[in-house]
């Protein structure tokens, strides 16, 4: 490889990784209290509510994919498909916070927006630089399979 391209891999590679950090940043700001709230709470409460948690976050999944916006092709990669549906999920969360409502059921609803976005960005491989969102991701996404499975089992 020339020096020419070797630079221009590396400001690729410099650039990609700005821009990782830049939307850790914005998932810290916007997302990552709401998302553990949302967890902490799953996880404390008994075996009766759960259900409630399991409809509410897919829903959520559901409602910010890209096949259910119309938004993106199906050809494109599972990453990009991840990433967009993040994106959506975030532009809902801060939607819902513009109305700063103090309602816990609409707190619930944009908590569970949250860890969707989150969840997401997990496996979009967001979170590759921060080791706290990555594991927190990880919880995301183990939860959201969790409620698919559960909410799969429960419609048949």
């Amino acid at each position: 490889m020339s020096r020419e391209g070797s630079r221009t891999v590396y400001g690729w590679l410099k650039s990609e990784r700005r821009e990782r950090r830049r939307k850790i940043r914005l998932d810290r700001k916007h997302l990552e209290a709401r998302a553990r709230r949302f967890l902490k709470i799953y996880l404390n409460a008994d075996e009766t509510r759960k259900p409630q948690f399991y409809r509410v976050v897919e829903e959520a999944s559901k409602q910010c994919r890209p096949s259910g916006l119309g938004l993106l092709p199906p050809e494109l990669e599972d990453t990009q498909i991840a990433e967009a549906t993040s994106v959506a999920a975030m532009k809902i969360v801060l939607e819902r916070d513009a109305l700063k409502k103090d309602d816990r059921s609409a707190d619930f609803v944009t908590d569970a927006c949250a860890t969707v976005a989150i969840a997401y960005h997990r496996a979009a491989g967001v979170y590759t630089l921060d080791k706290e969102m990555q594991e927190l991701g990880t919880a995301a996404v183990h939860f959201l399979t969790i409620a698919t499975s559960y909410m799969r089992a429960h419609i048949e």
